[in-house]
């Protein structure tokens, strides 16, 4: 009896390590790859994050991230990858140039300051990365896309009303001042996840910036989430909140809701089956 459960024992622990090995090789071969793209536009260089799957054959649709005022960080690059996923090729922006990340909302509000000032700011680094990210040999250049988080939304919907020729483009929280959409200028659809209780973005921005798009019958969609504050994606979000006294919070369900709400939008947007 003693043998038979040493045996036994010895036979499950075998299963156990195969198991273990079988997903360590399933990580290292995963199909997701990813790589450093760094160019440099009016004298600043400027260091991103591609992402995409290795799997997928030929060219495919491309999606530009714009990150949340803190800069590329790890929570942008997963947002690329997931993305990447999903079969795009995917390239986190460091619109801030030189890799610059902060610590904190001062930081962050320094960084940040000259593209409310000047939203064409915005607009010009977004296509700098867009024309560096068309030079990718799987992205297909026709079907290029954008999203941002916070600052990001507030970067891609500007960018958007001022002409930009981004098929469309993807608000999570983001801003919705800036400059007014114009009829003439407005190509990109849009579709923008909004948090129905954030208080950086009041129901009169919103009032607004309905009005203002309808006034010119733009193509876009706005979603609003219960229960969903600013900066409603990021699950770091709760705990910035109460670091820095920032009315943000994470919702796991908006979370949920708003990307696929953008994965619906993506497949109606380049007439594809995601």
């Amino acid at each position: 009896m003693k043998n038979t459960n040493l045996i036994y024992r010895l036979s499950f622990l075998a299963v156990i390590l195969l198991i273990s090995s079988f997903y360590k090789v399933q990580a290292q071969t995963a199909p997701i790859k990813e790589k450093s793209v760094t160019y440099v536009s009016d004298g600043v260089q400027f260091n991103c994050f591609l992402a995409y799957n290795d799997q997928v054959k030929g060219k495919r649709p491309a999606i530009l991230v714009i990150p949340e005022w803190w800069g590329l960080n790890d929570y942008t690059r997963m947002r690329a990858r997931k993305l990447a996923e999903l079969g795009y090729v995917a390239m986190a922006v460091d619109v801030f140039g030189e890799g610059k990340t902060a610590a904190n909302p001062q930081e962050a509000q320094s960084f940040t300051g000259p593209f409310y000032k000047d939203p064409a700011l915005g607009k010009k680094r977004l296509e700098a990365a867009e024309a560096k990210l068309k030079e990718f040999a799987l992205t297909d250049p026709s079907n290029v896309a954008a999203i941002g988080y916070c600052f990001g939304g507030y970067v891609v919907l500007n960018t958007a009303k001022s002409g930009s020729d981004l098929k469309g483009v993807v608000s999570f929280h983001g801003g919705l001042g800036g400059v007014k959409p114009s009829k003439k200028l407005l190509k990109s659809k849009i579709l923008v996840c909004h948090g129905a209780i954030d208080q950086f973005v009041t129901k009169e921005d919103v009032e607004t910036f309905k009005h203002e798009m309808d006034s010119i019958g733009a193509s876009y969609t706005f979603k609003q989430y219960e229960n969903a504050t600013h900066a409603f994606t990021n699950p770091e979000s709760t705990a910035n909140g109460k670091k820095f006294n920032l009315p943000i919070a994470y919702n796991a369900a908006a979370d949920a809701a708003s990307w696929n709400d953008m994965k619906l939008f993506f497949s109606q947007l380049f007439e594809i089956n995601k």
